[in-house]
């Protein structure tokens, strides 16, 4: 091979190994026995419920109390003839819950009859459709292959008016059961799927939500299955669809419920492409004396995989320093519990830190975790001390304190001096000196239990350290003179010993007048903040200034000179007033254009403009219907001349 070709080649292969998914067909969650206990109450109060969906959904998932089947029943035909729902939804809920019930009470003659009569006729949706024929299933009325064709023939006419995600679910539920009659329906289920909405990459939903999505699942599946066709959907798709199902574990109906169960399982049982849920058996946090870790390995309904995984491997590799710490060494099953698998990581010794857990079972699954090995933080040594505001720290005298024990005298500090704290913390198994999230120095009063906490930053040792002026510090205090005591804090979420410890008791004594100035200024701030807040007052820009009088009027009179040089002109040349004609239409032109000019003029003083449009819309038509009358007389009278 030529070395362009070898290259070629190993590029290949490297962007195939970094395509690998760090899932493939494993979801991170299932439903748990809290998930069973409370559908089973979401389906016990379904069952008291005066709704009769609820009522159906409620009796198809649970047993009804022997002692409450008279009246329960009794209670659903009440329900069917109170009911507002369309005759043949309701008509499905008797029918379906009457026989999971076990009713005595015979099936009312005209529910029969609309049964019978439904079948015979074409329905005009989908979802008639469905509700008529497993009515009749249930009901035990004969559903021959002539019905069957029939229903086949309504269903294809039915979608070509309405191929809405909802007239298509309900299709491939009722083609599922019409065999080679409902074979037609087979070529829209990819239609269907396309139409899922993809969120945050890793579900895929339906518009319309979960009854939707499990209504299309079902009987897309459903419709497959009875034609013995490979699945409608992908391995990745399924991942997708039983992520989003897990996710509305939650819901709190009946109807939500049982289809969310119905999809699960449904998908569960899809061995081919059937996710498996890969997760870890407890919180991910491994302690340092028994660093075991423990996958639970189940399907979407937390039950073991049947036939049970020959293998499954795991590579633990470090977060920080990407070091394989075990590869592909085999957990071991549990022999209490199928879904529980081990593997103790004693003898790799972990350190503290965070590890990337590579779970693989060949073929076909594969799961990236998370758990974090926990460590022990041990105090090395702490140092505590008091001295003078301008002294240095390093010439501070201090004293030793060995953790968890209590310095046995009290230290004193005034407003003049300073306190200095000074700790090493290391680990616990190698001894050297670590970091921690949180290393606080807490100060709390003995009497009054007020507290105030400071950070300890570390140094170039990575030891950590607290130095306070007491003076520039009292307002903080509140000027509270008195014994506090003086603890350290210490916290990491990768620690299995964080701790609070009292190492000693610290006299403070602020200055006497701060302290009554303070306790004047706490007194002047009570009192002001009982008091009422002064008004808020809205203030209007400013208007603009006006100008002078003098130059308003002489605006106004250059505005009116025209009209004035216009009557004038008319004055002293004569106006020809002989040919206006004498008619309604003449004199009502000019009266409705001398009523809009005048409207104009009120609309400049003081209407506003929806007001002026009101009035001038029926003066327009007016002068308008005058205007053209008017024109009309003079153009027959031009005419006539000639």
């Amino acid at each position: 091979m030529n070395p362009l070709g070898f290259l070629t080649l190993a590029a290949l292969v490297f962007a195939a190994l970094a395509a690998t998914p760090a899932t493939q067909r494993t979801v991170s969650s299932h439903l748990t026995a809290q998930d069973q206990e409370r559908f089973a109450k979401v389906f016990s109060e379904g069952l008291k419920s005066n709704d009769l969906q609820s009522l159906y959904y409620a009796s198809a998932n649970v047993a009804l109390p022997a002692g409450d089947v008279t009246s329960t029943c009794k209670r659903l035909f009440t329900l069917h003839g109170e009911s507002k729902l369309n005759d043949f939804e309701k008509n499905f809920y008797l029918i379906g819950a009457r026989k999971n019930f076990g009713c005595k009470e015979a099936l009312p003659a005209k529910v029969e009859t609309a049964v019978k009569a439904a079948l015979a006729k074409d329905a005009t949706t989908a979802q008639e459709i469905y509700y008529n024929f497993h009515s009749a299933k249930l009901a035990g009325l004969a559903v021959d292959e002539k019905v069957r064709t029939t229903l086949g023939k309504n269903l294809q006419t039915v979608l070509k008016k309405d191929d809405s995600l909802n007239s298509l679910g309900h299709a491939f539920a009722v083609a599922a059961e019409l065999g080679t009659a409902g074979s037609f329906a087979y070529d829209r289920i990819e239609e269907a799927f396309v139409q899922a909405d993809e969120v945050d990459g890793k579900m895929l939903q339906f518009e319309g939500g979960l009854s939707i999505t499990a209504l299309i699942v079902n009987g897309g599946f459903k419709l497959a299955t009875s034609l013995s066709k490979p699945a409608p959907i992908t391995a990745d798709q399924a991942v997708k669809f039983a992520t989003y199902f897990l996710s509305r574990a939650s819901v709190q109906t009946p109807k939500g419920v049982s289809v969310l169960l119905e999809a699960l399982k449904l998908l569960a049982s899809q061995k081919t492409i059937a996710p498996v849920c890969v997760r870890l058996a407890d919180n991910g946090q491994l302690l340092p004396e028994s660093p075991v870790l423990s996958v639970r390995v189940c399907d979407l309904l937390g039950k073991p995989l049947s036939p049970a995984l020959a293998a499954l491997s795991t590579t633990v590799v470090s977060r920080t320093s990407n070091d394989a710490l075990v590869s592909k060494v085999n957990l071991v099953p549990s022999k209490d519990d199928a879904t529980l698998y081990t593997y103790n990581l004693k003898s790799a010794s972990p350190a503290r830190g965070l590890y990337r857990v590579d779970v693989d079972a060949a073929p076909s699954y594969r799961q990236q975790l998370q758990v974090s090995v926990l460590g022990k933080v041990r105090v090395s040594s702490l140092e505590v001390g008091v001295g003078d505001t301008d002294s240095a720290a390093s010439s501070v005298k201090r004293q030793s304190v060995a953790h968890p024990s209590k310095l046995a005298t009290v230290l004193n500090a005034d407003s003049q001096q300073k306190v200095v704290l000074k700790t090493a913390l290391v680990d616990d198994a190698s001894g050297k000196p670590i970091t921690v999230h949180q290393c606080f120095v807490l100060l709390r009063h003995q009497e009054t239990r007020q507290e105030i906490i400071f950070v300890a930053e570390t140094d170039s040792s990575k030891a950590y350290k607290f130095e306070m002026d007491v003076g520039a510090r009292a307002a903080d205090f509140g000027h509270k003179s008195g014994l506090y005591e003086v603890r350290l804090i210490v916290g990491d979420a990768l620690l299995s010993n964080s701790f609070q410890w009292h190492l000693a008791d610290l006299e403070l004594k602020f200055a006497a007048g701060d302290s009554q100035q303070q306790q004047q200024q706490s007194v002047d701030a009570a009192a002001s903040s009982r008091k009422p807040l002064p008004e808020i007052v809205h203030q209007f820009r400013a208007p603009e200034k006006r100008p002078p009088r003098f130059v308003s009027d002489l605006f106004t009179a250059l505005c009116i000179a025209p009209l004035v040089i216009l009557f004038g002109l008319w004055a002293k040349l004569g106006v020809n007033v002989k040919n206006f004609p004498l008619s309604l239409g003449a004199i009502g032109f000019h009266l409705g254009l001398g009523a809009i000019l005048v409207l104009f003029g009120i609309f400049w003083l003081r209407l506003n403009m929806f007001d002026t449009i009101r009035y001038l819309i029926p003066l327009a038509l007016f002068t308008f219907i005058c205007g053209n009358r008017m024109l009309r007389k003079i153009a027959r009278g031009g005419s006539s001349e000639k």
